[in-house]
């Protein structure tokens, strides 16, 4: 464990330095044979990506590991469309569409056959957006009126848990971690992002100080959370909290007009900022300051904007999961790899060893 925790803060800093560091991120394009238009990863863990790609116009969710050659097909028999939203632990989960209306939250083992349908019994509509630990987190909708609520599986449709606090409206979930859900909750006037520990009652009002109309957490771990909320006037800002509203942290960065974090892990945090005309896929380390241009990274003039929607830090290597478009209605799926070179290590050594030796002088 101290291993791996001091091979995420070498990562990070080097993230930080720039020059030799940049020369150890990779970035590869998944978009699978015979695809076309909207292609994008949402879920990135364990070697394994998840999310979309169409074919002949037609939404099929998808899973990687780490090449457009390994695209498999998750799109069951019958459906009229399909995507992925999260991987963890060898499951998947999205939603997979019957009709124009049948929207049903999903649930896969890596294979289009081993769909499973978690609709909660009484709802007409329901999606799956997150999967950690043998549960999932999502909402179903049991009114007409378009309301939905936040909820909590373990893996099948009976397992359904209703997270939609006393007195909102609406509450949607988008992930889940060591006993954690966030998302957020409509009290009738406002989106508040929100935190719950497995019932209703937990809620956590996540708004924070200064965000007048809107909020939402889309990712959490660690006992940390992220996503974003309108700060001055309605720009959004993406952000970082520590499981209150008060240690909300603003991570929009200089320059910015407005930005989102979407994805936490190993004390990194993944999103967008649009910068100047350009929305940039970014990375973060728990800072505004810390910003990581991951659009950067891209090939040059081919994509007009990206987003990063996941991360995944293992020991010594960073795994970032979105997308990039090179049109309008052109969108390619696109898997960031970070794993420091040689090189990247001899400039951290040249960056330490003046702490190091003051650390020896002062003992």
């Amino acid at each position: 464990m101290k291993k791996a925790v001091a091979l995420t803060a070498v990562i990070t800093l080097l993230c930080m330095v720039g020059g030799a560091a940049f020369a150890g991120w990779t970035v590869v394009d998944l978009s699978p044979a015979h695809s076309t238009y909207y292609r994008w990863a949402e879920g990135v863990s364990g070697g394994q990506q998840a999310g979309r790609a169409d074919f002949g116009g037609i939404a099929h969710a998808g899973l990687w590991r780490g090449t457009a050659a390994s695209w498999v097909d998750l799109h069951p028999v019958g459906a009229r469309s399909s995507e992925a939203y999260g991987v963890s632990g060898g499951q998947q989960v999205g939603y997979a569409s019957f009709g124009a209306k049948d929207y049903r939250a999903s649930l896969w083992s890596g294979t289009a056959g081993s769909w499973v349908d978690l609709t909660p019994a009484g709802a007409y509509r329901s999606y799956a957006r997150g999967v950690s630990g043998g549960q999932q987190v999502g909402e179903a909708a049991f009114e007409l009126d378009g309301s939905s609520h936040a909820g909590l599986w373990s893996g099948t449709a009976a397992s359904w848990v209703d997270l939609n606090p006393t007195g909102a409206s609406s509450s949607r979930a988008y992930a889940l971690c060591d006993g954690q859900q966030v998302g957020w909750a409509y009290d009738g006037t406002y989106h508040h992002a929100a935190l719950w520990s497995g019932t209703a009652a937990s809620w956590v009002d996540l708004n924070p100080a200064g965000a007048i109309w809107w909020s939402a957490a889309l990712g959490v771990s660690g006992g940390q959370q992220v996503g974003w909320a309108g700060i001055g006037g309605s720009s959004e800002h993406a952000g970082m909290w520590s499981g209150t509203a008060g240690s909300w942290v603003d991570l929009n960065p200089a320059g910015a007009t407005s930005s989102r974090a979407s994805g936490i892990s190993g004390g990194l945090q993944v999103g967008l900022a649009h910068v100047g005309n350009a929305m940039c896929a970014s990375l973060w380390s728990g800072t505004a300051a810390s910003w990581v241009n991951l659009h950067a990274l891209l090939p040059t003039g081919v994509y007009l904007g990206s987003e990063a929607s996941s991360v995944e830090v293992s020991p010594g290597e960073i795994w970032v999961a979105g997308y990039a478009y090179n049109s309008p209605a052109g969108r390619d799926a696109i898997l960031w790899h970070y794993v420091p070179e040689p090189s990247s290590f001899l400039a951290l050594g040249a960056l330490l060893s003046p702490l190091l030796a003051f650390r020896r002088r002062k003992a």
